[in-house]
This record gives C-alpha cells, sequence and structure tokens, in this order.
C-alpha cells in the first residue's frame, strides 16, 4: 500500500487535525510534506464541508450550511523538481470511502446528496426547486442505495471532485479580478455571480501569523473550476486515470479533496454527487517544460478512467435551448438545453411516483451522463442526458400500459 502522507482523523474538523490542510487556492499556503518524481502516495481526506452534514431524515443541515468553510483540501504536497511552466503528470491509483469504519462522518459507510437552497449555493435547477433537500446513500462495496430514493440501485464511479495545483501570485490576482467584475454586474444576486475572498472561516494549512491573514484576504474561493483544475467534478476522473496539471509555483503545491462515491454529468443539484470523505492513492512525473510543449496553458488535460459501471440500457432525454416558461428561443446555449433535458427526465420520474425533488437527487447522483448532442444547427442547442436503467427495481421504460405509479417514499426535508 502506498504511504499516507496526509492523514485525516474523521472524528475531528480539518482545521484540528495534527496537519490541517486549506480551504483557499493560494500560492503561499505552505506545503506539507515533499515527494518525489515516480512516488506512490495516500492521501486521506474530509468530506467537503468538514462534515456539517448528517446521516439524518431532516435536510435543516443542508440549509444551514456554512459555505466559507468549504472545500477542505488535503495538502499541498510538494513535487521536488516542479518549476512554472513544466506539466504534472498525476496518477489516480485507487480511492475510495474511509476504509474499515463506520461512524458519523460522510465517507464511514455512508454518504449524501443534497439540494442547495435558493439562497444559499443553489443549483443547475434552483429557480424550480429553490429550497433544500437531501438524500443518504449507504455504500455496499461499489454499490449504493437510499433510504430516501427506494427502487433505485447504482454502482459508483469514484472519483475526486477538486484536484489542483497552486496558482501563482498573477494568475489568483487575475482569478479575483476578473471574478469580482462579474460580481459587480449584479452585486445583489441571488444565488450570487461568484465568490469574492474573504477571511471567515479561511483555513491556510500549515500558515501562520501576517502569511495566514494574507491568505484568508486575498485566497480564491474553491468552489469553481480554474486554470489550476479545482472543483471540476469530472465523474470520469476516476481509477486509472492520468491528469497533466499546468504547474505555476515551484513545487507545484498538489492539493485534492471533495471525494465522490458516484455522480452524474454536470452535478447538476450543486451538491449532487455522493459527497464522502476517504482515501486517494496517487502516483506523480513531471515533464520538464511541458506547458510549452504541448500548449497545456491554462487548463489540465487528463485521460479518463478504465474502470466505469457497465451499463448498457439508457433511457435518454433531449433538451433545447428555450426556455420552458417564458418559451424565449437562447441562441446555442448549451445551459439553456441541458437544462431543459434534466427538466424533461424530472418530469418523466415523477410519472412513476417520484416526486421532483427524489428525481432531482436522483439526476445529480446516479452515474448518469449528459452530452452536447447539437451545438451548430442554428438557433436551438441541443442536450441529452441518459440514465440507466438498470438502477432501477422496476421497469421504467415506457409502454403501451403506461407508467406503474408506486409509493417512493420521501427524500429529507426541511422543517
Amino acid at each position: 500500500m502506498p504511504e499516507t502522507i496526509f492523514t485525516v482523523d474523521q472524528s475531528k474538523s480539518m482545521r484540528d487535525q495534527t496537519v490541517p490542510g486549506h480551504n483557499r487556492w493560494h500560492p503561499d499556503v505552505p506545503v506539507v510534506t515533499m515527494v518525489r518524481p515516480g512516488q506512490e502516495f495516500r492521501l486521506e481526506c474530509r468530506e467537503w464541508t468538514d462534515a456539517q452534514l448528517g446521516n439524518n431524515d431532516s435536510a435543516n443541515d443542508v440549509r444551514d450550511v456554512d459555505l466559507t468553510r468549504a472545500h477542505m483540501l488535503s495538502g499541498p504536497i510538494g513535487i521536488e523538481g516542479a518549476e512554472p511552466g513544466d506539466l504534472l503528470i498525476v496518477d489516480i491509483l485507487d480511492l475510495g470511502p474511509v476504509p474499515q469504519q463506520v461512524g458519523e462522518a460522510p465517507g464511514q459507510g455512508w454518504g449524501y446528496t443534497g439540494v442547495f437552497s435558493k439562497n444559499n449555493g443553489g443549483g443547475f435547477l434552483t429557480d424550480y426547486f429553490p429550497d433544500s433537500y437531501k438524500a443518504i446513500w449507504d455504500f455496499h462495496g461499489q454499490q449504493a442505495t437510499s433510504r430516501h430514493l427506494p427502487g433505485i440501485r447504482h454502482t459508483g464511479i469514484t472519483h475526486p471532485g477538486l484536484f489542483g495545483t497552486a496558482p501563482s501570485a498573477e494568475l489568483l490576482q487575475r482569478w479575483n479580478r476578473r471574478e469580482q467584475a462579474l460580481i459587480d454586474r449584479d452585486p445583489n444576486r441571488v444565488p450570487p455571480l461568484g465568490l469574492p475572498p474573504t477571511p471567515q472561516n479561511a483555513l491556510g494549512g500549515m500558515a501562520t501569523g501576517e502569511a495566514a491573514d494574507r491568505i484568508a484576504r486575498e485566497g480564491a474561493r474553491t468552489v469553481p473550476a480554474r486554470e489550476n483544475g479545482g472543483n471540476q467534478d469530472i465523474k470520469n476522473l476516476t481509477r486509472g486515470s492520468r491528469v497533466f496539471f499546468p504547474v505555476f509555483v515551484n513545487d507545484a503545491k498538489l492539493s485534492a479533496g471533495d471525494l465522490h462515491f458516484s455522480q452524474g454529468d454536470g452535478e447538476i443539484t450543486f451538491c449532487g454527487a455522493i459527497e464522502m470523505g476517504g482515501f486517494l492513492d496517487l502516483h506523480v512525473d513531471v515533464i520538464k517544460g511541458g506547458m510549452e510543449k504541448y500548449g497545456i496553458t491554462t487548463n489540465p488535460m487528463f485521460m479518463p478512467g478504465n474502470v466505469e459501471p457497465r451499463y448498457s440500457e439508457f433511457i435518454s432525454f433531449s433538451g433545447v435551448s428555450v426556455d420552458r416558461e417564458t418559451d424565449e428561443n437562447h441562441y446555442m446555449d448549451a445551459t439553456v438545453a441541458y437544462r431543459r433535458a434534466c427538466l424533461n427526465a424530472v418530469e418523466y420520474f415523477k410519472r412513476w411516483g417520484f416526486s421532483g425533488e427524489q428525481a432531482y437527487l436522483l439526476l445529480g447522483s446516479a452515474p448518469v451522463e449528459g452530452r452536447i448532442s447539437g451545438i451548430v444547427d442554428i438557433p436551438n442547442a441541443c442536450c441529452t442526458i441518459y440514465v440507466p436503467t438498470a438502477i432501477f427495481d422496476f421497469d421504467v421504460r415506457p409502454t403501451k400500459d403506461g407508467p406503474v405509479r408506486a409509493d417512493r417514499g420521501q427524500c429529507a426535508v426541511t422543517s
């Protein structure tokens, strides 16, 4: 087994670990340990909210979650010899929930999917589902079931949602400048157009004193994906994946976290994956001058993992770039088209007895496939979402007899 170089006690906050991680991107977050090119190692990871959500039947904890604490990242790990302009090669060897543990923290035998309220994070369909909801999932080896979505059992495609290298000081300034300009377009929007730096609950790893204060003031929030990778939420970054990260600072400073047991393409509820803590085994290497050699200057490139569920039959829903409520035609807008496809899927599953909220949770957590199917036929982009039929314990395909409505229980709701 690879050597564990970052440990997490799941009974404690990331802030209270012997070696704490971090929840802001900043070049001055100190390296916690160094590894050599060619080395294999293990990172233990805390669930992304620092275990603010519990294994219960209420979504009040989703409604009240403090997003200034997210994401709890393990690292940064320094790679000997890595310099700005290099490419960092990272192979995902293995990952999973917290091994041989059952407990109160997500990843200790269970995980969750959450719909975040519109005024605290929101989600892809937040205008249709503005409140908070939750589903708890129990892990059975590679499979997951939920008391909040009865009749569904699926195989996870486990992956780190968040994975990246540290930004340079210049790149960090660019992030903060452009994102503040975006926020300034509509500073009172709910949910907001972006999240600026905030010292509230900032965690700068091993930094102390003025360095910790600077990280808290300037550090970029970890919510979006950026040039360094970050919160890309790519479900196929699983076992066997190889990622090529741009290096912006000496030692690269690799960090990871936000582990997912499973996720649908788009993670549409915002907390749409099955969230968990756990472990991540990696191998690293360096291509000197690789950014210039391969033209990988702004975002990582990756080779998808070769381990995924073998689902062969899907029921697929399409959508075009026309707003469902206003009938406004958006020109080649894939976001509008994918939202419409998701809403079409929700309406279909409601006919079988699921609530809209349950269907929304399902699309975010199961290994559904989202695709841009047409992006050239003006004025309408066409997107599709593929849902495996085998995850249901009943025949979900349409027939002449019509859907068989049944009692599908209820997801966790707010009080």
